[in-house]
């Protein structure tokens, strides 16, 4: 116990010598907004889009058959039902199985892309906080408040595509 004391004085009186400079980032916008990023995503959207168009292709097809079988409701054979009906389950079954397979090949690529810019980020913020003389930087999500003089996200973003264009 006799220890803890001069200890906590000690911390005490240093605190003001101790005192540190902040800097805050919003980083998902700064990891969205960097130009490798943009330029990932718009090729996954591109690598994507077949897909896309093979699903938006498959739901009309499920929508039609819905449709015809309201319309035709008590007109076909109950044999013509049945038909439509199997057919509009195998529809729907294909939709399901599109619709799952592109959600999890695209994040999986997304989540990709992500994690390289995340990473390269680590000493681009390094680089920002040694220019701007920063003991530190938070990302915003995890504060309350904080003055908008703070920020460094647009500083971080230009940093980013300068060490890291996109190719």
């Amino acid at each position: 116990m006799r220890f803890v004391l001069p200890l906590v004085a000690a911390i005490v009186m240093a605190a003001p010598a101790m005192a540190q400079k902040v800097g805050v980032i919003d980083f998902q916008r700064a990891v969205v907004d960097s130009a490798e990023f943009k330029k990932a995503y718009a090729e996954l959207e591109a690598k994507y889009k077949p897909k896309q168009d093979q699903l938006q292709k498959a739901q009309q097809t499920l929508q039609d058959i819905q449709a015809q079988l309201s319309a035709t409701q008590g007109q076909l054979s109950q044999a013509g039902t049945a038909e439509l009906n199997a057919k509009g389950q195998r529809t729907q079954v294909t939709v399901d199985r599109l619709t799952q397979d592109l959600q999890e090949d695209f994040e999986a690529d997304r989540d990709a892309a992500l994690r390289v810019v995340t990473t390269r980020y680590t000493d681009v913020l390094k680089k920002v906080a040694a220019e701007k003389g920063l003991d530190i930087i938070a990302d915003t999500t995890a504060l309350h408040f904080y003055g908008p003089t703070l920020d460094v996200t647009d500083a971080a973003i230009a940093a980013y595509n300068a060490a890291h264009p996109a190719k």
